[in-house]
This record gives structure tokens, sequence and C-alpha cells, in this order.
């Protein structure tokens, strides 16, 4: 047993655990930050979704992987901006309204990929993004190719955290967003645009949502499929909740799920452990909601989440 833990814990294992994390670590800061401004995301998986489909699908004709990415994040702010519509100015159910542009989202990916790729006995593929090893830091032992030659968007992950931690916590635009999440009528006769603060928090949500599917069609994989997200959205909804609106437990709630995600995998790659295959792949969820209800009794949340702003009401 010690030998088949020696073959799983390798270089690897953790170099495989930062690219698992990659998508995740992108798309809970984007709902971090909707959710900062007062407004719960459903719609992130759809986001995914569609962002990933029309990501891949640019790659794919015009050969640019970085085009697939912009086109990504395009559609993921575009979607915000739907969202925005449905909650800051229409006023409806966050939570209808999410599960709606979810549902859009999904359906528009399946309409315009079977629109434009019909339906090939093998699905297109395209040449994904490769290892990017930074000079001199790629040859350190053991953390060099952990943390020092992987893909682009890995780093643009990384770097996204303490990015977001500053711009939340050290700069004015964070600072009315935080107020506008907690209490928007004080913001608003502070003089912040609060239907503004909360349509750039959803776009900017949108878009980060969008480059994390980006990096499962051009970078985990090289191809699209209808179940490319498998339920990541969902499970970064609750990595918010884990990590209780700071960029910084986000991060670490998606590297925990990514190391169970990460262990799963090879532990069925050995069958060291003879069980179905099932209660590996379901184990990293059912952690998820174990952790989620030991640290969900302390978390406090934005207090005007879920809460529509209408200025002529008092």
């Amino acid at each position: 047993m010690d030998e088949i833990w020696g073959q799983i814990f390798q270089i690897g294992f953790f170099a495989a655990l930062l690219r698992i994390a990659t998508p995740l670590i992108l798309a809970s800061l984007g709902e971090m930050f909707a959710e900062r401004a007062g407004v719960l995301n459903l719609g992130i998986e759809g986001i995914m979704l569609l962002s990933a489909m029309t990501g891949f699908s640019t790659a794919y004709f015009t050969g640019s992987l970085w085009l697939g990415l912009a086109a990504a994040m395009a559609t993921g702010a575009a979607m915000g901006v739907l969202m925005g519509v449905l909650t800051v100015t229409l006023g409806l159910s966050q939570h209808v309204s999410g599960i709606g542009v979810t549902m859009l989202c999904t359906g528009f990916a399946f309409f315009f990929y079977r629109l434009i790729f019909g339906q090939p006995g093998t699905p297109p593929a395209i040449t994904a993004f490769t290892t990017v090893p930074l000079p001199l830091l790629s040859d350190l032992p053991f953390i060099g190719p952990v943390l020092f030659d992987q893909f682009a968007l890995v780093y643009l992950a990384l770097v996204a955290v303490p990015v977001a931690a500053f711009v939340l916590y050290r700069t004015p635009w964070g600072l009315s967003l935080r107020a506008v999440g907690e209490n928007p009528r004080a913001a608003d006769s502070a003089g912040i645009g609060v239907a503004a603060t909360r349509y750039q928090a959803l776009m900017l949500s949108g878009a980060l949502m969008g480059a994390a599917g980006a990096f499962l069609t051009m970078a985990q994989f090289n191809a699209f499929t209808f179940g490319v997200i498998s339920g990541r959205g969902w499970v970064c909804i609750a990595l918010v909740v884990f990590g209780q609106w700071s960029p910084w437990k986000c991060a670490l709630g998606a590297l925990v799920f990514a190391l169970i995600d990460t262990l799963q995998l090879r532990l069925q790659a050995s069958n060291a452990i003879d069980v179905p295959y099932q209660v590996f792949l379901m184990l990293p969820f059912v952690l998820t909601i174990v952790a989620m209800a030991l640290v969900s009794r302390n978390a406090r949340a934005p207090a005007a989440l879920l809460t529509p702003f209408r200025k002529e009401e008092r």
C-alpha cells in the first residue's frame, strides 16, 4: 500500500492538481465578485458551457487559442449583462433568473454547436494550449515542474487570486462593490451607482466564468463535449460559501476540491481499491457537501445578497 501511495503522490500529481483547480479558481472568483455586489449568479453552469463552446469554435476556425479565449470571455461578459437586465434592471428573482440563464445558455450551446459542426462521428479537435516552462524557475527541484511548467491559463488563475484580493480590498471600486453588496441604499446615498456597479460586477463575473470554460476545452481537453463542465459551476457556488466570499479562501477551497478530485482519478487508475468507479467520481462532491455543512454555519453572506435595489422605494 505504501508503494501505491508513493506512486500517486509524485510531481505529476501536484502539477495535475493545479490544472484541475484552475477553472474552479477562475469561476469561483467570478461568482464571488457577483455575490459581493449582491447578485447570486446561478447562471454559472450555463455560462461556462456556452463560453467553452464559443471559445472552442473560435479557436477551431481561426486557429488562434487566444482569440478563442477572448471570445469565451466576451460571451461570459455578455451573459453577465443578460443576468443584470433580469436581476438589476427588472428586479426579478435571482434564483429563477440564474436557472433561466443556465437553461438558455445550455440550449444555445447545443443549438449552435449542432448548427456549426453538425453531428460528426468524430468530434472536431484543436491543438490545445501547451505548457509554458518559465526560464530558470522551471528547473527548480520539485516546485519547478509543479508551479512553473504549466499552461499560461494556470499562471493567469494563480495571478488572478492576489489581483482579485487587491481589487476587492484596496481599490475604490472594490470598496463600492462591497458597499453595494452590504447596504445598497447607503451606497446610493453616498453617490455610488448601485445598478452600474452590479452590472460591472456581473460582466467581470461572466468573463472569469468564460475563461474557466475556455480552459476546459482549450487546455485541459482539446475538444468540446456537452458534458465538459460536469457540474463544476455548481461546485464553484459552494466554494464561494466555503471561502466566505474571500478570494484567498475561495482559491483554497478550489485547491482542496482539486486535491480530492486528482486523488480519486489516481486511485481509479491504480486499481488499489476495489470499489465501483462511480464511488470515486462522487467522492469530491460528497466531501464538498460535508465541507459546506461544516463551514456554512459560520459563513456570513453579503447582507444585500439576493435583494433587488429600487431607488424609488424607501
